[in-house]
């Protein structure tokens, strides 16, 4: 960079392939390159379905933010500012509080550009916390956002502009909704408004991966105010199937698929507080299967794991759960073999998960499938002898006992010097 010059020498991975100039908002596409979304969105509007730098064919044309390449660009941007040189090149766009009530304007009439102020909304609250608060903070403005989500409610014309419009205000009402909890009675009527919750169904149905895992973040923010949102959420139509279809993410991009699957798990948590929802949760076909087979995932991050394990705990806790759990014996299995290796959480999800089918239900198949596990039985016993909670070493004591009576020599093959140890 040259010094009281009129110009600054931009670092070429800045620049986007296609229009060349700094990048405002980054983000990749499935072959990897990074563009700028306002060009690479202009690119794949046009009909084309190809990377425009490696002309190779898109075989999924979600793109997601490219967050580090975001900060490394902000980060150069300040230096330049620090070194009094020019207007930086790069800076995100600063808007008035005029441009800013004008954009909210045109997105409350839908204006022909409505997709165009969405995201210049979008990058404005997603450039800071300040950003985020000084827009929640402006009279209407979350009206004006359920609004548009509102007036898609019972769709009829689910076109791709009308999608992409729910996408960014569902992007956007993430972004401030997560700022700040003092929005609790706007949120109980959003989570009231039923054409608002089919509206976030739809996009979790035919979005694009980023708004599919953001509407899955709204949705456990909306869950969270109380049980009876839990219920309203849970209960409408499409959208435990499509959160279901969420965790079984599989891509290109390994870190957007974990980011995807991690975000439904912990929207199914969060809805699965409720019993009802739980049946129903249950009762879709294949969802039992579906979590174990993440838990037999070799890749699945030590997050999902948990999570994994978590939702199954509460599965467990009611009687047809239990029967899902008990009638895949690779399920029960995988969950013994998880109990181990992956964190003192997972471990105790895991233990009061066989808890409930061994000892509780008193389930043959899946006691006999602890059996036949490599040591089970002493295993067990070896994490009762651990730093454990006392509910956790109980529950491992109730499991041996079943164990015991079982084959009373379960414990023979436990050759260490604690085997004099005896749990009861």
């Amino acid at each position: 960079m040259v010094r009281n010059e009129m110009f600054i020498t931009i670092p070429n991975y800045f620049k986007c392939p296609i229009s060349l100039d700094v990048m405002k908002s980054p983000v990749s596409l499935c072959t990897g390159v990074t563009y700028d979304r306002s060009s690479i969105q202009k690119w794949l509007d046009n009909g084309n379905n190809t990377c425009p730098a490696t002309m190779q064919v898109l075989h999924s044309q979600d793109f997601i933010p490219n967050h580090t390449l975001t900060r490394l660009i902000r980060t150069w941007s300040d230096s330049i500012q620090d070194h009094s040189s020019p207007t930086p090149v790069s800076a995100p766009p600063l808007l008035s509080h005029r441009q800013i009530q004008n954009l909210i304007k045109n997105i409350e009439k839908r204006d022909e550009n409505c997709v165009g102020c969405l995201r210049n909304l979008h990058d404005f609250a997603q450039d800071s916390s300040e950003n985020r608060k000084f827009l929640v903070n402006i009279d209407g403005f979350l009206d004006v956002l359920v609004g548009v989500l509102s007036n898609n409610g019972d769709v009829v014309d689910d076109s791709d502009l009308e999608i992409r419009i729910m996408e960014e205000t569902i992007i956007i009402l993430d972004l401030v909704l997560k700022e700040d909890n003092d929005y609790s009675e706007s949120i109980r009527s959003m989570v009231r408004n039923q054409d608002l919750l089919s509206s976030i169904a739809l996009v979790l149905r035919k979005g694009n991966l980023e708004s599919k895992i953001k509407s899955a973040s709204l949705l456990e923010i909306l869950a969270f105010q109380e049980p009876e949102s839990k219920l309203l959420i849970g209960e409408k139509d499409g959208i435990l199937f499509e959160l279901l279809r969420l965790i079984t993410t599989e891509g290109s991009d390994s870190s957007s698929s974990s980011t995807a699957i991690e975000t439904g798990l912990s929207c199914l948590i969060s809805l699965s507080m409720s019993r009802r929802i739980r049946l129903r949760i249950i009762r879709n076909k294949g969802s039992v299967q579906k979590l174990g087979t993440l838990l037999m995932n070799s890749e699945s991050r030590v997050a999902v794991i948990e999570k994994v394990l978590k939702l199954l705990e509460m599965i467990s806790a009611v009687t047809e759960g239990r029967t899902a759990i008990c009638d895949d014996p690779f399920i029960v299995k995988s969950i013994f073999q998880k109990m181990f290796k992956v964190s003192n959480a997972a471990t105790d999800h895991a233990v009061v998960i066989l808890w409930s089918v061994c000892y509780l239900y008193r389930d043959s198949k899946a006691q006999e499938s602890v059996m036949k596990s490599i040591n089970g039985p002493s295993k067990i016993l070896l994490l009762m002898q651990s730093n454990c909670s006392a509910s956790i070493r109980q529950m491992c004591g109730d499991l041996l006992k079943i164990f015991c009576v079982s084959s009373k020599s379960c414990l023979s093959s436990y050759d260490t010097k604690t085997t004099h140890i005896m749990p009861f």
